[in-house]
C-alpha cells in the first residue's frame, strides 16, 4: 500500500464519521420526541409512531436506502447519494433510539413526576429538571450501543456510491490485488471511532455520578 492509498481510506473515514455524526445528532432528539409521544399516549400520534418504529426496525438499512434513493426522484423529489444516506441513517437510528428512550420512560417513577407537578412545576420544567437527567443516565448504554452499530453499518451506503472506509478499502484492494493491507488499515480506523464513543459514555457516567455524590 502507498501513502496515497492510506490517504484514500482516511478520506473514507472522514465520510464515515461525518455521516454517522449527522445521523446521530439528528436521530437522537427525533427518537426522544417519538418516545415522548408514545409515553404520553397522544391519541392517533402514538399509534402512528408505533407503526413507524415497527416498520423501520424491521427494514434493513440497505433496503431503506435504496428505496429512498430510487423512489423519491419518481415522485419529484431530487435526492443525491449523500442526502439519501443521511436520511436513511436518521430514519433508521431514530426508530431504534425511540425504543431505547421509551424503555427508560416506561421505567421512570411516576411519583416523582406527580410530586413535581404538585409543587407547581410546569410540564417543560418537570421534564427538563426531573425526567430528562434520569432517563439519560438509564438510556446512555443503549444509545451508545446504537451509535456504535450505526457507524459499523455505514458500509451499506456504498450501494448508492458513497465512499466510506470499507468502500475505499475494497477499491484499493481491487486495484492492488492485495486486499488484506487495506482492510487492516480500515479496521485500525474503525477502532478509535468506536472507542471514542465508549470513552464519551464513561465520561458522562462519571460526571453524573460525581454530580449525584455532591
Amino acid at each position: 500500500m502507498s501513502a496515497a492509498d492510506v490517504l484514500a481510506i482516511l478520506q473514507g473515514a472522514v465520510v464515515t464519521v461525518t455521516l454517522s455524526f449527522v445521523g446521530i445528532l439528528v436521530g437522537l432528539p427525533i427518537g426522544l420526541g417519538l418516545a415522548l409521544l408514545r409515553w404520553a399516549d397522544v391519541p392517533v400520534a402514538s399509534r402512528i409512531v408505533a407503526v413507524y418504529v415497527s416498520v423501520l426496525r424491521a427494514t434493513p438499512l440497505v433496503t431503506l436506502l435504496l428505496l429512498l434513493f430510487f423512489a423519491l426522484p419518481n415522485v419529484g423529489i431530487a435526492i443525491g447519494p449523500v442526502s439519501a444516506a443521511i436520511l436513511a441513517l436518521v430514519m433508521n437510528t431514530s426508530a431504534f433510539n425511540c425504543e431505547v428512550w421509551r424503555a427508560a420512560l416506561m421505567n421512570f417513577p411516576k411519583e416523582q413526576y406527580e410530586a413535581a407537578q404538585s409543587v407547581g412545576m410546569h410540564a417543560l420544567l418537570r421534564f427538563r429538571r426531573i425526567v430528562l437527567p434520569q432517563i439519560v443516565r438509564v438510556s446512555l448504554p443503549g444509545l451508545v450501543n446504537e451509535m456504535s452499530l450505526l457507524i459499523k453499518v455505514t458500509p451499506v451506503l456504498a450501494v448508492v456510491g458513497v465512499v466510506d472506509i470499507t468502500r475505499a478499502a475494497v477499491r484499493i484492494g481491487a486495484e492492488t490485488y492485495e486486499p488484506l493491507p487495506p482492510f487492516l488499515v480500515a479496521i485500525a480506523m474503525y477502532a478509535p471511532i468506536v472507542f471514542a464513543l465508549v470513552s464519551l459514555q464513561r465520561f458522562i457516567e462519571r460526571r453524573q455520578l460525581a454530580a449525584e455524590a455532591a
